[in-house]
This record gives structure tokens, C-alpha cells and sequence, in this order.
């Protein structure tokens, strides 16, 4: 049926004062809708009907008109359009409505829903063609009469009546119950959408058909948008049956699948419900039906999911799982912003490797701490395995240092990467692997000292061959490390420690890099942090400029003597170098003189000591001979080859003890007593030095009697004329003291130190506060000193509370009396 017609003018001609009989011309009206409606309007002439319907209106005739028409659908509907749509209910559907186990064959439910929704499309389509056509016959009825009346358009009151008398058409299923056909309707789409759920195969364009109807029909004639059918009839059962359907599904996967199916499976079910939802149904249901599965498939069961055994979190990470991780991740964002779920499982991994970590690290410490050679040295160059052990870090607990930081280092790249590659940089997640992180590293007591070894071992030469990228990442990661670490004055004692010792021996590959090293640290902790370390680059820096300006004073005074000794002298401020730690190594009880030198250096020791102090009047320079070096040219008369000499690098005793054989005729021997009665050597540095000019193979510069690696009182030392080496030029390197790892009583004594350090740094801190605030009660006094000094260590209380009670014996501060609470009031 088609209808095509010409722009409809306003009829000419019909004044107020000619008759119309409206039952003629309803007649005429009558017997045209029938024609419309079964589809044989070809032959109307619709600017005739128009003309009917318009001089009915104007005469006043136009209620009449309107119930008329009204009662030509409800007729029309009742008895042609129901009977034929009661026609196709066959009993299978009234019995799957009242018994879903009734039908068992997916293809008979199939053909029976195919049936009723079919000709639900063909009955709605119809009357929306016919009531199109039959508006545009009655057009100026609902321009004129309905709107000044207030009454619904024709078209809006005939889809009322296909509501009320096709879909809400009663049909007894027995006695006692009966059923509307929207109701049969909603059953046959949500069994179509189950099936296709389950991967039937159906015609989604018929149910699609069937929900625009819904959405087209109302449950007034108001027509609000609210109130549409399928919001008020069919959505609500959809989203009820989905929560039921996705509350099995996810109780069933639990037990049958693992979590990365599970995952895959959860997304694979929101985006079938999204595509659903745009193919078959309503966009207005799209993001309910995407909750109703993220709640009762997802949310309900996603704690479960994390923890199971062998596929949850837990195995993600460890097998590097990316790709589940980011659905589980999706998943967890989907149902929870914050996803403490899942934050909770990747924490808890977190420490847990952290403990290990930690765990075999003291394991491993503990295995090491056994009895070393006597004296607790070790002689460098002792066999070829001593050889190449001495290319590797000094020993094994800094092996062990090494170890533990770039264990933590490695895994915290590992979780890095899950950050990225799976939780696409989570803000809330990279502060939950944080606080992980730093749990893990505090857990660690030996964390400032080891971080500090690996700063010390790469600056040496862990960063030898490393482009400047290089570098610059792995100075990174050491110091997001140091981010970690609660007590970093602790950290900052052992840095200092071990690079005074770097650039006093000019130990470090790339000064360069030393400095990157303290600025990146200045932008992580802040100025007050490296100004100590600063301050030692600018004693070395200062030194060397001192030096030139001696030996240029040294040319212009013109020395006569031609074997002088050159002298490289390094001032250090006493206040901001570890001295303590730099001092040389003495027996409990020893007594400590000066170290004597040889009369060549003493002269020139005296000399520039002069010239510093005429530069600097009012300052004294104590001499730190242990930390110095020195190179000698040594001659040896029964040397294999033509030339007998060599260039030898080693420590400024080592040169002090070499020395006194100069003095010797050929053959002549000194006892270690005799040797510390001439320089007053500390006897610990004495024996380390012994040990490595006379005991290594390939250092033997001094022959021992007897030959052994204990040095004692009453051992002899001749010089080695016979001594031989293929280098024109070596170093001859001091036996290491113990190891760098500080033991149990060291540590004892460098946590003493810095508590004592702290008591000064706390009491500042209480100072600083009650100079401002003048009076302050005891808890938040308490309170503002730990929070301005958290970022340097973390304060105990009880040491707080002794430091004020100190400052209140010493008058900086007095306890108000009758306060309560407890208050304090600085006096100036």
C-alpha cells in the first residue's frame, strides 16, 4: 500500500453557513479508514477525505469526529488485529511462560517466539502505516480541535489502543491464571536473548523490531519519555533475569575456570551485552545492563578471583601475566575507583618478595660471618683465585649489598612495568606500590649502608662503559630507592663515608657522574641533605688549586735539591668530612703518636706546611698518613732483564715502611717491632701493609722469615732484591681491613653516632618551633618536630621527650605551671 498525494491547500469554497450531515460524511470517512487498513487506499482521494474531516471540524463536529475514530480502531483492533495474534500463541508458549522446563527442544522455542514476534512486527507496523495515513487525512482535526480541547493527537490515542487491546489482551492459560500478551512478548525476547547467550543462533532483527514497538508505545497517553512500555514493562524483567543469569555464571566459572579466563570471559559478557544492547535492543539500557554485569559477574565474585590458588594475582605476577593483569585491572576499575582489591594482592606480593629478599640476604650474611684469616685480613694476590676475587667487589657480604639492592631494584622494575603495562599508571596503585616499597626497604635494617656500597661499587667501577644514559638510569633507581628509606641521615653517614674514600684515593671512573649523583640527590631530599657532601667536592677542588700554587712557588724559590719529593696535599674541613672514620685503625688501648716520616718527607711535610699556615694563619693541619698514597721508583739489582727498576704505586705507610730500607746495607733485616718503633705505625696498619709488600706473590717487594700470613712482633723483613715483574709500572694495594659490611659491634657504633648526631638535629627542630610559637602544649609540640624532621629520619618520641626535658635543664624552655595538658613556654 502506497499513499502519494499532493501539498493539501485549505479546501475554497465552505463558508460558516453551509450544512453538513455528519453522519454522510463520517460514512464516507468510515468506509476509507477500512480501505486504508486493508491496504487498498490506492483508489481514495485524500484531498476529499481532507475536506470531510475539515468541514466536520469547523462546524463544530470535531468531538464526534475524534470518538469516532477512536471507536473505528478499538473495533478494529478488537476484532482483526487480536484474534490474529491470539492466533499464533500456540500452547508451548503459554506453557514456557508458566513452566520453563516445559519445552526442551531449542528449536521449537525458536520457531514458537519467531511466530508471536512476528506477527507483532507485521500487526505494529501495520497500524503505524495506517495511522500515518489516517493523520494525515485528519490533520487539521488535530491542529484545531485536539489541541484546543487538550486532547492527545489521534495517532498518539491509537497507539494507546494497540497497548491496551493487542498487547494487554488478556489469555487464560487455565482456571486460575491468566496472561497478557506483553507479558508472553517479554518472556519469548528474554528466552531468545538467553539462547543467544548461550550461543544459539536467532533472529535479533525480529526481536529488534519488537523492542522498537516497545519503545514506541507508552503507558499514558501523555507520552512521557519516562513512561515508555519498554522501560515500565520490559527492562525490568531484562535486568532482573540478567542478575539471576550472571550471579550462576559467575558462582559456575568460579569452580570451573581459572582467573585469566575468567577475566577474558567477564569482558567478553560486557561487550555482548554493549553490542546487544545497539543491535537488539535500547542504548537506553546500555549502561544498566553494563552494571547489572559488572556487579553480579564482576564485582560479586572479583575478591575470589584475585586470591585463587594457582591463576589469581598472585600467579599473574610472578609469571609476568601482563595481559591478565590489565583485564583484571579493567575489571577492578570497572566495579571500584579505588581497587583495593586488587591494590591489596599486589601489596601484599610486594612484601612478601620484599621478606624473601630481605630474608635470604641475612641468610646469606649470617653463612658468611665465619672466622677470616688471622687477624681478620685478607692478603690480595695470595693464589689466581685471590687474583680474580680481587676485580670483584672486596668481599663477599659487599657481594651480598650488591646483591640486596639490585634484587630490590629488579623488583621493583618488575612491578614498574605491571604499573604501565597492565594498570596503565594507576595513580592510587603507584601510591599502594609505594608504600609497599618503603615497608619492604625499612623492614631492612642494613638498608642506608647498602645502598650506599651500591653507589660506592658502581662509582669505582660499575659504571665503566656505561653511555651517559646509562648511567643516568641507574643513578635513578639507586635514588628511588633512597626515596624509600625513612632514615636517610643514617644513609647520608655512610655516603659521606665511603666517598671521602673515593676521592681521596681517586677511586671514582667519572667525577661527572659523582656530581650527577649529588644533585639528583639534592632534588630528592633537598638542599640541607648534600650541603656536607658539596662541601667536600669543594675542599678537593680548593686543594688542587693549593697544590699548583705551591709547587709554582716551589719553582720560582728554585729548590736545590733534585730528588725532592713532590707533595699533593688535600685539605679537608674537619667539620664536614667523617675524620672519624677516615682515622687509622688501632688496637683497644694502643697508645697513638704522630706517624713518623722519613727525613725527605718530613722536610717537605714541614714546608708546605709553612706555606698553608702563612696563606691561613690561626688554622692546624693534623696529617692523615693512612689515607694517603704515594709512588716510589724502586730499584732491584738482581732483577731478571736489562732494566732494574720499577714505578710503584702503593699506601703513604707502605712508603714509609719501604723507605727504612734504604737505609740498610744488603742482606740487613728489621723486626716489625723495629719497624713500628720508627714510624709509630698503628699495629693493625702495620700488619696490613706487611702483608701486602711481603706476603702477596706478585707484590713481594719484602721478603718475611718466617714466610706465613700472621704478622708478628718478632718476624724479620729483607728487602727482595730478587723481587721480579713484567709491569714497568704496578700498585702494591693495601690489605682490606675486615669487611666493608659493617659487623654487629660496628654497626652498634655508627647507630650510636647518629643518635647522637639526632639529639642535636631534634633539639634545633624544638627550638626553631618554640622561638615562634613562644608558648606550645606538649602533644603538639611533640607532633610539629616529628613532622618537620620526617623527611630526614623518623623521630622517636622518647628521644624527643628526653631532648626537650634537656633544653628545659638548660634553660632554653620552662614548663608552665596549672596548665593541663601539659605545656611549654620558650625563654629567650
Amino acid at each position: 500500500m502506497s499513499l502519494c498525494f499532493a501539498k493539501i491547500r485549505k479546501p475554497q469554497g465552505i463558508g460558516q453557513t453551509d450544512a453538513v450531515d455528519f453522519n454522510t460524511s463520517w460514512n464516507v470517512l468510515a468506509s476509507s479508514l477500512k480501505e486504508i487498513h486493508t491496504k487498498n487506499a490506492s483508489k481514495l482521494s485524500f484531498e476529499e477525505l481532507y475536506r470531510n474531516a475539515y468541514k466536520l471540524v469547523l462546524k463544530k463536529c470535531g468531538d464526534q469526529l475524534y470518538v469516532r475514530v477512536k471507536e473505528f480502531e478499538e473495533q478494529w483492533l478488537a476484532n482483526e488485529v487480536q484474534p490474529r495474534i491470539i492466533g499464533v500463541l500456540s500452547p508451548t508458549l503459554l506453557l514456557s511462560k508458566s513452566n520453563s522446563s516445559a519445552i526442551t527442544s531449542v528449536n521449537e522455542k525458536r520457531s514458537a517466539g519467531d511466530r508471536l514476534l512476528y506477527a507483532l512486527k507485521q500487526a505494529w507496523e501495520d497500524h503505524n502505516l495506517c495511522m500515518n495515513m489516517t493523520t494525515d487525512v485528519l490533520m487539521y482535526m488535530d491542529r484545531v480541535y485536539c489541541k484546543d480541547v487538550r486532547k492527545p493527537s489521534i495517532f498518539a490515542a491509537s497507539m494507546g489502543q494497540f497497548r491496551e487491546y493487542v498487547l494487554r489482551t488478556p489469555i487464560h492459560v487455565d482456571q486460575d491464571r491468566q496472561l497478557s500478551i506483553i507479558e508472553i512478548l517479554n518472556a519469548v525476547i528474554l528466552d531468545q536473548i538467553r539462547m543467544d547467550r548461550e550461543g544459539d543462533i536467532i533472529d535479533k532483527s525480529l526481536v529488534k523490531s519488537c523492542i522498537y514497538m516497545l519503545e514506541g508505545l507508552y503507558e499514558t497517553e501523555e507520552e512521557e519519555e519516562t513512561m515508555k512500555l519498554y522501560l515500565t514493562s520490559f527492562e525490568q524483567q531484562f535486568l532482573r533475569s540478567s542478575e539471576e543469569f550472571y550471579s550462576r555464571e559467575g558462582s559456575t566459572l568460579l569452580l570451573d575456570a581459572d582467573a585469566g579466563t575468567f577475566c577474558k570471559h567477564a569482558k567478553r559478557r560486557i561487550h555482548e551485552e554493549e553490542d546487544r544492547c545497539r543491535s537488539m535492543l535500547s542504548p537506553l539500557t546500555l549502561s544498566k545492563i553494563r552494571t547489572v554485569v559488572e556487579t553480579h559477574l564482576v564485582k560479586d565474585h572479583l575478591r575470589e578471583v584475585i586470591a585463587l590458588e594457582g591463576s589469581g594475582v598472585k600467579y599473574m605476577l610472578d609469571n609476568d601475566r601482563i595481559f591478565d593483569l590489565e583485564m583484571i585491572y579493567d575489571l577492578s576499575a570497572r566495579v571500584d575507583p579505588k581497587k583495593d582489591e586488587l591494590s591489596k594482592a599486589v601489596q601484599t606480593r610486594i612484601v612478601d618478595l620484599g621478606t624473601e629478599i630481605n630474608n635470604a640476604t641475612k641468610s646469606a650474611l649470617q653463612t658468611q660471618s665465619r672466622p677470616s684469616a688471622p687477624n681478620g685480613d685478607k692478603v690480595d694476590g695470595d693464589d689466581n683465585n685471590e687474583d680474580k676475587a680481587a676485580e670483584k667487589p672486596i668481599n663477599q657480604q659487599t657481594t651480598a649489598a650488591i646483591r640486596w639492592v639490585d634484587e630490590i631494584l629488579r623488583l621493583k622494575g618488575k612491578f614498574d612495568t605491571v604499573l604501565e603495562a597492565a594498570f596503565q599508571g594507576d595513580q592510587g596503585l603507584q601510591t599502594a606500590f609505594t608504600r609497599s616499597f618503603t615497608e619492604v626497604v625499612n623492614a631492612f635494617e642494613r638498608t642506608s649502608e647498602y645502598l650506599s656500597l651500591f653507589f660506592d661499587e658502581n662509582m669505582k667501577k660499575g659504571i665503566k662503559g656505561k653511555t651517559e644514559n646509562e648511567v643516568d638510569s641507574l643513578l635513578d633507581k639507586g635514588i628511588t630507592l633512597l626515596r624509600y628509606i625513612q632514615d636517610k641521615d643514617m644513609f647520608e653517614r655512610y655516603y659521606k663515608k665511603h666517598l671521602s674514600k673515593r676521592l681521596l684515593m681517586k677511586r671514582s671512573v667519572s667525577m661527572d657522574a659523582e656530581r650527577q649523583m649529588i644533585s639528583k640527590m639534592k632534588m630528592e631530599v633537598g638542599n640541607t641533605f648534600t650541603q656536607r657532601i658539596e662541601a667536600m667536592f669543594k675542599d678537593m677542588a680548593v686543594s688542587l688549586d693549593l697544590t699548583s700554587q705551591y709547587k709554582t712557588m716551589v719553582q720560582q724559590r728554585g729548590d736545590p735539591d733534585p730528588k725532592r719529593a713532590e707533595i699533593e696535599v688535600n685539605i679537608l674541613t674537619s667539620t664536614m668530612w667523617p675524620l672519624e672514620s677516615m682515622a687509622p685503625a688501632y688496637n683497644d688501648g694502643e697508645h697513638r703518636p704522630k706517624c713518623i716520616f722519613p727525613s725527605q718527607i718530613e722536610r717537605v711535610r714541614l714546608d708546605f706546611e709553612k706555606f698553608y699556615l702563612s696563606k691561613h694563619n690561626g688554622r692546624q693541619l693534623t696529617w692523615q698518613a693512612n689515607m694517603g698514597t704515594a709512588d716510589l721508583r724502586a730499584y732491584f739489582p738482581e732483577m731478571k732483564g736489562s732494566k732494574k727498576t720499577r714505578e710503584i704505586n702503593v699506601s703513604t705507610y707502605a712508603m714509609v715502611i719501604l723507605l727504612l730500607f734504604n737505609d740498610l746495607p744488603p742482606g740487613a733485616s728489621l723486626t716489625c717491632e723495629e719497624i713500628q718503633a720508627r714510624t709509630n705505625i698503628p699495629f693493625n696498619e702495620l700488619t696490613r701493609n706487611l702483608q701486602a709488600l711481603a706476603v702477596s706473590p706478585k707484590t713481594r717487594v719484602l721478603l718475611k722469615k718466617p714466610m706465613n700470613r700472621d704478622v708478628k712482633m718478632e718476624d724479620k723483613f729483607f728487602f727482595n732484591e730478587n723481587f721480579f715483574s713484567q709491569f714497568q709500572k704496578f700498585k702494591i694495594g693495601v690489605v682490606a681491613a675486615g669487611n666493608k659490611v659493617e659487623d654487629s659491634i660496628e654497626r652498634s657504633e655508627t647507630e650510636k653516632k647518629n643518635n647522637d648526631t639526632r639529639a642535636g638535629v631534634i633539639e634545633a627542630a624544638i627550638v626553631r618551633i618554640m622561638k615562634q610559637r613562644k608558648e606550645l602544649l606538649h602533644q603538639k609540640l611533640i607532633a610539629e618536630v616529628i613532622q618537620q624532621l620526617t623527611a630526614r629520619f623518623m623521630p622517636d618520641v622518647n628521644m624527643v621527650k628526653k631532648r626537650i626535658e634537656s633544653l628545659i635543664d638548660r634553660e632554653y624552655l620552662e614548663r608552665i605551671e596549672d596548665r593541663e595538658p601539659a605545656a611549654y613556654r620558650y625563654l629567650a
